[in-house]
């Protein structure tokens, strides 16, 4: 049995990756609207992967006999004007989502509850790749999307990005 306060840091968890993929699918429309088809691509494929983080830790409640309860999903409040402008709040959103699985962990260390802290080691890894991803993008468009031709190929590489369920046993 959880610990009720573990449960309901997951339970808020489930929904707070709800919202992000609501804001990375925002993001995605944002760069469709602007023509970079590559980069809503690539915001497409971690909208998929907020959905299957928030699914993955529903599974984990209920195998745990919790019940799981869904708030209302907010609105994405992301101002876009510039390229760079999404780019940018992808990776302080995902550095808030860190500071999140952080807390969770936390709560289930304190409660001696080794079996969440094993399933979210999966989390925390998944966190320090997405926050490089995010940095990595913020790099790779102020070196070549001043340059068309640069943005373009940077657009074609986001474009060939596909997405990959996690492979995590819960």
């Amino acid at each position: 049995m959880l610990d009720k306060k573990v449960a309901q840091l997951i339970n808020t968890q489930i929904n707070k990756e709800f919202y992000s993929a609501y804001l990375y699918l925002d993001f995605a429309n944002f760069f469709q609207e602007v023509g970079l088809d590559g980069f809503a691509n690539w915001y497409d494929v971690q909208a998929q992967e907020e959905r299957d983080h928030a699914m993955l830790m529903r599974t984990y409640l209920f195998n745990n006999s919790e019940p799981v309860s869904f708030e209302a999903v907010d609105k994405p409040d992301v101002e876009m004007k510039e390229i760079i402008d999404p780019l940018k709040a992808g990776l302080k959103h995902e550095q808030y989502v860190t500071s999140l699985i952080n807390t969770i962990y936390q709560a289930a260390n304190e409660a001696h509850d080794f079996r969440t802290m094993q399933f979210l080691d999966w989390f925390v890894k998944e966190q320090g790749e997405e926050e490089k991803n995010a940095d990595d993008l913020i790099k790779k468009y102020e070196l070549f999307g001043s340059d068309p031709k640069g943005l373009y190929a940077l657009n074609q590489e986001l474009l060939a990005r596909v997405y990959t369920a996690p492979s995590l046993v819960i």
